[in-house]
């Protein structure tokens, strides 16, 4: 008997989970992943109608991760483990042997009706030994994934002498069509994308890193991330040290993909709550619920048991979501980040029309 009843549990737990009869849940609570995981980036898939969250693998010394692995929900509350989709220590990724970084996708849709997910992340360069961007690609958001074989981003802009090629970001212009690669550490770099979305026209490399602020507002530290809103471009990056409980997101909005990036007033958006017991509120991504003017900022936080600098704060992170909401004239109300997460949410798809006799007899 007791044996049966392990072979039934295991079979539930490898189900799907829109395979599973799930218990009520009102809130997701925060953190919504297990275990460590930082710089969370979301996309919601049209191909399975489900969002994905990738992240950096936490919780190894020195930042030591080695491969991503992807989290999906149906309503953002209830989060399943689709397992490891980048593997770094293998010969998946020729070029890289580790430190897997901060990663961006987006999904393509083709002119076939299919899907292309481009993957996109930071990995260490033996060749060079430095930090680099490569990219992967898949059919599906969880893969298998195939990397473009070399790095895609190796060396920092011209006219730029500090910072890392890392903590990338993808972005596709509604308005014109083109898609961005943003990147860069201590530095805000973009480059325009070719066609196959797994080359850089070098030629649009542009720095456009916010200028001035202190590490109380908005001096730009790395994590930029860029999203579209009724004509505005909003920038959001991250400020201060990611094992500081300062770390925070501040932001701004442009005209133009490329910039110039005009600072938002106020402009801090998403900081510590030590009340509440919550530090290190930063790297970032958005996602809008599908149909709706309702959005969502997915961020990391530091583990309260691991902020004395003795114990590793920088890699002890969790993914936490919180609402975003914005005033009348666009600008972004600040956020409040808590331990109760956020209710279920329902994306409003398009209804799919419905062939009748007459329409296959057109079709034939």
């Amino acid at each position: 008997m007791k044996t049966l009843f392990i072979i039934l549990l295991g079979a539930m737990l490898s189900a799907p989970v829109s395979a599973q009869k799930l218990p009520q849940k009102r809130l997701s609570g925060n953190p919504i992943l297990p275990e460590f995981h930082a710089d969370p980036e979301i996309v919601y898939s049209h191909q399975t109608n489900r969002f994905y969250i990738y992240s950096t693998t936490d919780g190894a010394p020195g930042w030591g991760g080695y491969y991503f692995t992807a989290f999906s929900s149906r309503d953002l509350v209830w989060w399943h483990h689709e397992g490891i989709i980048l593997d770094l220590a293998t010969d998946q990724v020729p070029w890289a042997t580790g430190n897997a970084w901060a990663p961006a996708i987006i999904e393509k849709e083709q002119p076939d009706g299919t899907y292309k997910y481009y993957f996109y992340y930071s990995g260490h360069n033996p060749a060079n030994n430095r930090k680099a961007i490569g990219v992967a690609v898949a059919d599906t958001p969880t893969g298998p994934f195939r990397d473009l074989g070399k790095p895609l981003v190796d060396a920092r802009p011209k006219g730029v002498n500090g910072g890392q090629q890392i903590d990338v970001d993808v972005f596709h212009d509604p308005e014109s069509g083109k898609d961005y690669l943003y990147w860069g550490n201590g530095y805000m770099a973009v480059a325009e994308l070719g066609h196959d979305m797994m080359s850089i026209d070098t030629t649009t490399i542009k720095v456009i890193t916010p200028e001035g602020g202190t590490l109380s507002d908005y001096q730009y530290r790395e994590a930029p991330y860029v999203f579209y809103r009724k004509g505005l471009y909003y920038f959001l990056w991250s400020v201060d040290d990611t094992g500081s409980p300062n770390y925070h997101v501040a932001y701004g909005t442009a005209k133009k993909p490329t910039g110039p990036i005009k600072v938002a007033t106020p402009c801090v958006i998403l900081q510590q709550n030590p009340t509440e017991e919550i530090y290190g509120t930063a790297h970032n991504s958005i996602i809008q619920v599908p149909g709706k003017d309702e959005w969502y900022i997915v961020y990391h936080r530091i583990n309260n048991k691991y902020l004395d600098r003795a114990m590793g704060p920088g890699f002890h992170r969790q993914v936490c979501i919180d609402p975003i909401e914005f005033n009348k004239d666009g600008s972004i109300k600040q956020v409040f980040p808590t331990n109760t997460g956020i209710k279920a949410v329902t994306p409003r798809l398009p209804k799919q029309r419905k062939s009748t006799e007459k329409d296959g007899k057109k079709r034939k």
